[in-house]
């Protein structure tokens, strides 16, 4: 652990999911097979597209309408009836196969095991601080075990913008009733977690993977989530 900046009083741990808590990489990729699975069953014209297509069909739609960003389940979903539309369906059908395609995306990308030194960390912190989860993506803290141990979970979309953007950090201060300064955000993309933590006026705290070289310092850099233990005995 380093610590860059002096923390001021901490009443709330907010916590980045993805590739924070859990490798998200394999997740995704299953969640990816999942959806090309349902998409040739559904729509057999598929069976020869690969995620790449899909990924191209998201990059277009996103070009049109860059807002659709920040919402990354509702993005994937036009996506792919997009792509559909694109293969010759007609849109009716497009939006059928696609919600059929989504669920069972959504299905795998929401079957999450937490490995129990992480699950033990988080109920001892919870014991101190309240927790909370802040996400760009929409995975599902009540489906992964945690619905007991966070207070509530935010996500991009629903819950306003993406972060960098000090939307779900100011949300989250808001409905605690805290100051942005009382909650330390911990998370591993430095760009969305650290960033924008800093940008809402919060505490941010850097799970950093690969020894990244920055400009722009957190608060404390974290070289494995288990060296929060810290706070638990401070």
């Amino acid at each position: 652990m380093q610590i860059f900046k002096a923390l001021n009083s901490i009443s709330v741990l907010s916590f980045d999911l993805d590739d924070t808590l859990y490798d998200n990489k394999p997740v995704i990729a299953a969640a990816e097979a999942a959806m090309l699975q349902s998409l040739a069953k559904y729509a057999p014209i598929t069976a020869n597209y690969d995620s790449e297509f899909w990924w191209q069909q998201r990059r277009m739609l996103a070009k049109t309408t860059p807002e659709i960003r920040h919402d990354m389940g509702r993005w994937r979903l036009l996506g792919i009836e997009a792509g559909l539309i694109h293969l010759g369906l007609t849109q009716c059908e497009a939006g059928e196969i696609a919600e059929l395609a989504y669920a069972a995306f959504w299905q795998a990308r929401t079957t999450i095991s937490i490995a129990p030194d992480v699950t033990q960390l988080l109920t001892e912190l919870a014991r101190q601080y309240q927790l909370i989860a802040i996400t760009n993506g929409n995975a599902c803290i009540k489906k992964m075990g945690l619905g007991d141990v966070f207070a509530f979970s935010l996500q991009a979309g629903p819950d306003g913008r993406m972060k960098p953007y000090p939307d779900l950090f100011l949300t989250a201060a808001k409905r605690l009733n805290v100051k942005p300064e009382a909650i330390l955000h911990i998370g591993d993309s430095h760009r969305a977690d650290v960033l924008g933590a800093l940008s809402a006026g919060c505490q941010a705290a850097w799970l950093d993977h690969y020894q990244t070289p920055v400009t722009v310092l957190p608060h404390i850099r974290l070289q494995q989530l288990q060296q929060l233990q810290r706070f638990i005995s401070s």
